[in-house]
């Protein structure tokens, strides 16, 4: 069955604190206290790739090897190419990652849209097609893929 916005949501909130065990001790042995009160919105090149590259190559890596992240895999559920049932591609992860930033945009309506959409895809899912499933009673309930 497609994973709804609720599991997904979910998912996002393991991941966000999972990155920020990470990359806030990182950040403070790197920077120190100066970090957190510092008016500039980047601070140096290793808050760049820690705060920005890490986070995207971890994602995409993610997503291309193990079909999931930490989150979605604590809560069992997969991306997969909405054609083929496969893990996503290196191409799909990517346009995925940037389609997080169109469906924020306007005010989430991009992440919302998955409360309605019959396949719960978000703008994301529909730009790099894909989708997430949830695994059904030990095996995955029957989900549609288009084959060509």
């Amino acid at each position: 069955m497609y994973a709804g916005f609720g599991i997904r949501f979910g998912a996002s909130i393991i991941d966000t604190l999972l990155l920020l065990a990470v990359t806030f001790p990182l950040l403070h042995l790197i920077y120190g206290k100066g970090y957190w009160t510092a008016e500039d919105t980047v601070v140096g090149i290793f808050d760049v790739l820690i705060s920005y590259v890490l986070p995207l190559i971890s994602t995409i890596l993610f997503w291309v090897y193990k079909s999931a992240t930490p989150g979605k895999m604590v809560l069992k559920v997969k991306v997969l190419d909405a054609k083929t049932g496969s893990a996503p591609t290196i191409r799909q992860s990517i346009i995925r990652y940037i389609g997080y930033y169109v469906s924020i945009l306007p005010l989430g309506l991009g992440f919302l849209w998955v409360l309605w959409d019959t396949k719960k895809q978000g703008w994301h899912d529909k730009m790099a097609s894909t989708v997430v499933i949830r695994p059904k009673n030990k095996g995955v309930e029957p989900v549609r893929f288009d084959k060509k």
